[in-house]
């Protein structure tokens, strides 16, 4: 069945009317005779970290499962909220989650991987009616406990679910219309880059670009799905990058919090490296005067437990801010202690890399608004 998939992310559900925005948004695009949407949404903005803050109060040592369990429940709530704004318009809609879904991974909670997927609930979905909406970044298990496919994964989501229908393309919407070779609210004259190849927006995701997440970029690339970046303005969408497999750009990313672990050993340290390889997950090897440490630049709340079930003698030593070089030539890592200090050398590089280069001064990032459900969530904390 043919359907337009479109992604939503936190960030375009800042404030609860903002559900409405993006319900006129689908009601115009069925208006302009798109045939049936799959409209896949995240958390709203801040949801996800005030759900697991109030788990952890509960029990620091709540299980996997459990915390996965709660985490899904911000985009269910999303989800919800969508459904709502749409059916005011007179529009048939309906939800879907992780039971619902069709999307099965192992049981990695915190960051499962999928391992096969049915079409069979989307498309009966999207028979009955004009609107399917899916909460994102969630799933379930072999044996049907639900699974969180990691933090800010609602991109994956939304690709695989493209890809289910057999769609080639896929649009995601976030706060800035695409791609730029830097965070453009962090570096002045940050470019936005029209198209741009998997490979190397899975390579700036990976270390603190955050337009996209480099697993959903990966399934994108196996499957021959197109990315569309947009963003939704007041004056409507605006298409900013295509993700596709062409298209080169030199950028510099900045991850802040990235963990650091130390090692009893160089031969630990490897070890450590080789596990989070076999989990694809991101890391530097180091070698400091106090001898072997790793740092962790993806995946970090699923990567730091995997360390911990290790039983070895790492110890965590807190956090650092990395800055990446990516060009044709490859990358060039610098590992900061001071956040300030990392921005200045990340402006510096930018600079070095574009000497001279304007852009188009965005709004400063809006504050984020907690939902009335985090505001409630927080109450609870404190009460």
């Amino acid at each position: 069945m043919s359907a337009t998939v479109l992604k939503f992310g936190g960030s375009s559900f800042l404030h609860p009317e903002d559900y409405s925005r993006v319900a006129r948004h689908i009601a115009d695009r069925l208006a302009a005779g798109e045939n049936k949407i799959v409209a896949v949404v995240s958390a709203m903005s801040g949801t996800t970290g005030n759900l697991k803050a109030v788990m952890l109060d509960v029990n620091k040592q709540a299980s996997p499962s459990t915390l996965d369990a709660a985490l899904a429940t911000g985009e269910m709530l999303s989800a919800c909220l969508l459904e709502a704004a749409i059916s005011r318009l007179t529009i048939s809609v309906t939800s879907l989650n992780g039971y619902s879904l069709g999307i099965r991974t192992d049981s990695s909670f915190g960051r499962a991987s999928i391992e096969s997927v049915d079409p069979t609930p989307i498309v009966a979905a999207l028979q009955e009616h004009q609107v399917a909406i899916a909460a994102g970044a969630q799933a379930v298990d072999q044996s049907g406990r639900l699974t969180f496919l990691g933090r800010n994964s609602s991109d994956l989501t939304a690709i695989v679910i493209a890809s289910m229908l057999g769609e080639h393309a896929c649009e995601i919407y976030s706060d800035v219309p695409g791609v730029y070779t830097a965070d453009p609210y962090l570096i002045p004259g940050a470019q936005l880059v029209p198209e741009i190849a998997y490979g190397t927006i899975e390579q700036m995701s990976r270390h603190g670009a955050k337009v996209l997440h480099y697993r959903a970029v990966e399934y994108a690339e196996k499957q021959a799905v197109t990315i569309v970046c947009k963003s939704l303005t007041r004056n409507g969408a605006v298409v900013g990058t295509i993700v596709t497999d062409h298209g080169n750009t030199r950028s510099v990313t900045v991850a802040r919090d990235t963990a650091v672990v130390s090692c009893a050993s160089f031969a630990e340290r490897d070890d450590l490296r080789a596990l989070l390889d076999r989990q694809d997950i991101s890391s530097i090897c180091l070698e400091e005067k106090d001898g072997a440490s790793i740092c962790i630049t993806s995946d970090i709340d699923f990567a730091v437990r995997l360390v911990q079930l290790t039983g070895t003698r790492s110890i965590s030593i807190g956090s650092r801010t990395v800055v990446t070089e990516i060009d044709s030539s490859g990358l060039r890592v610098h590992l900061q202690e001071d956040y300030e200090r990392a921005i200045s050398l990340a402006r510096q590089i930018h600079e070095r890399m574009y000497p001279g280069a304007v852009s188009e001064p965005l709004r400063s990032r809006k504050a984020k608004q907690r939902s009335p459900y985090s505001s409630l969530l927080i109450r609870g904390n404190s009460a």
